[in-house]
């Protein structure tokens, strides 16, 4: 897998010494509290990064750099047959990395790559209708709202909602 550059960001392949930086966001409730997954322990962080370093055919994960510091990761999954070329993705970043636009970033550079390198026709994501700022992230980067999917996640007990945004090749 590439590494991918912005004017800010390194987005690069998961490496096994990444669980501790791993381990400090993806165990934070607030960082974790719209997702399907966490907050994790010290096992569950250590899975997550051994199947990032070792992927599954159609997935690309990323972690996400930032002067050398791992602040969060971001991942395009193929989600269909080849013939139908489309994809999904998703991030998340440290509390720490929040609000200075890393995610904008890191995100319009994995989409780019979902058309360029992937060559996928069609990219979707989802975010939690409470979740303003990665409702943000997704019109920001260009991608367009297509509809409100009642109780599609179940959540620590709960089901939520989520926002479907998608976005075609140009």
């Amino acid at each position: 897998m590439n590494e991918l550059r912005t004017a800010r960001l390194c987005l690069r392949p998961f490496r096994f010494e990444d669980v501790p930086a791993v381990h400090t966001y993806a165990s934070d409730p607030e960082v974790v509290r719209y997702m399907d997954w966490g907050p994790n322990s010290p096992a569950d962080t250590e899975t997550f990064v051994s199947s990032a370093v070792n992927p599954m055919d159609g997935v690309h994960p990323f972690a996400i750099e930032r002067s050398g510091t791992l602040i969060g990761a971001v991942e395009l999954r193929v989600a269909a047959a080849a013939a139908h070329r489309r994809g999904e993705f998703g991030y998340v970043l440290a509390k720490s990395a929040w609000g200075h636009g890393y995610a904008s970033e890191a995100a319009a550079a994995v989409l780019a790559y979902a058309f360029e390198q992937a060559e996928l026709h069609r990219v979707a994501a989802t975010c939690d209708p409470a979740n303003v700022a990665s409702r943000r992230v997704l019109e920001k980067i260009g991608m367009k709202y297509e509809g409100h999917l009642r109780d599609y996640l179940h959540i620590r007990g709960e089901k939520r909602d989520r926002l479907l945004f998608a976005a075609l090749h140009p």
